[in-house]
């Protein structure tokens, strides 16, 4: 994709050739001038429509550099620049006579680019009145509506310039927003899935790991096999982890009824779960796999249950265990852990709704992810 800072870096360096184009029209004046007889007035003329041409870019250049970058000219330093260019057009009176009505065209741009709206209009309003009125005292000189059209065209265009950059910055802004937004939800997500996926793997490892450590003495053969699928789960979480920092790994509701079975029952947990697979729609299969993860991971890690039961239909799932039960029935508790934040946002994405409280009787921990209208 084309970065659009590219386009403000090219624009804030040639911008001043848009600045030379228009110098064209002080042609008018400067032919005048040179056909004026030599002398004083003539010499003046020259240095003054030369200094008024080099001033007037300079100024466009430093205006243009302020709007690019937003750093506003200071008022006091912009009315001494205006007047400046204003005088020193006025000093091409005594050689380019009338044809010195020109120059307020630029000071009509200028004005638009570097004071505040209403200053600008005002200001405008009265250099369009100057070709129109001043004539009127001078008997040689003749009204020039056109030079008044042409500053109020002026300003009209230089402010509809002006306002192009703003709403270019402000999209530029809206862009950097929108990709620092996005970095940010990116770490989110990938924060929530390695808690998710290694919380549970990490749980079910301190478990066999424990109960490895008991059978040691007892029972060596038993022993062996639990630090051999130690280091089966162990291999399965470092994958996890890869694929997860590489291209988040599928989550299912198959795979994790598998994992729960065996961390179950290494954990010594009763299991109750489905014994026949239901159709879900992929979004809702990885829903209530990390559903039925995270409430398997809180029944071996927090509960103390010695029976827990799991249930699936279309559009619910629902995990119950038989122990301590949730500290504040029908919420999280006062710090509800990451793992449940991060299955509500996944619930929340899709429109489904997380529930979680007292199981049936009042006893054990309830954790329901459901997709029904209805209040559980």
């Amino acid at each position: 994709m084309t970065d659009p800072r590219r386009g403000v870096r090219f624009g804030s360096r040639f911008g001043w050739l848009v600045a030379v184009v228009w110098l064209v029209y002080l042609g008018e004046p400067l032919g005048t001038i040179w056909k004026h007889p030599s002398g004083l007035a003539r010499d003046l003329g020259l240095a003054a429509i030369v200094v008024f041409g080099a001033g007037y870019l300079g100024l466009f250049i430093r205006l243009r550099a302020a709007i690019w970058r937003r750093r506003p000219i200071p008022p006091g330093q912009a009315a001494a620049a205006l007047g400046g260019l204003f005088a020193v057009g006025t000093l091409t009176i005594p050689s380019a006579g009338e044809d010195w009505l020109v120059t307020l065209v630029y000071v009509s741009a200028s004005a638009v680019l570097i004071l505040p709206t209403r200053p600008a209009l005002g200001l405008v309003a009265v250099l369009a009145v100057i070709p129109v009125a001043v004539p009127q005292f001078v008997p040689t000189w003749e009204p020039e509506s056109g030079v008044a059209f042409a500053v109020l065209l002026a300003a009209l265009a230089v402010f509809a310039f002006s306002r192009l950059v703003e709403r270019q910055n402000q999209l530029l802004d809206a862009q950097q927003e929108i990709h620092r937004l996005a970095v940010a939800e990116e770490r989110a997500r990938t924060a929530r899935d390695l808690h998710d996926i290694l919380g549970h793997s990490l749980t079910v490892i301190a478990v066999k790991a424990e109960l490895a450590g008991r059978l040691l003495e007892v029972d060596p053969g038993r022993a062996g096999a639990e630090v051999a699928d130690l280091e089966r789960l162990a291999r399965e979480a470092l994958a996890d982890v890869r694929s997860t920092v590489g291209a988040y790994r599928e989550i299912t509701l198959s795979t994790e009824l598998a994992s729960a079975r065996t961390a179950l029952r290494a954990a010594g947990v009763a299991a109750e779960l489905p014994t026949s697979d239901v159709e879900l729609p992929p979004a809702r299969s990885e829903l209530f796999g990390w559903a039925v993860r995270e409430g398997v991971t809180n029944v071996v890690r927090h509960s103390g249950a010695r029976r827990c039961v799991i249930r699936v239909r279309l559009d619910e799932v629902e995990v119950l265990d038989d122990g301590r039960g949730p500290l504040v029935d029908g919420a999280d508790g006062p710090h509800p852990g990451h793992g449940l934040l991060g299955l509500r946002e996944r619930a929340e994405q899709l429109g489904a709704r997380v529930v979680v409280g007292r199981g049936p009787g009042g006893r054990g921990f309830r954790l329901q992810v459901s997709f029904a209208g209805r209040t559980p």
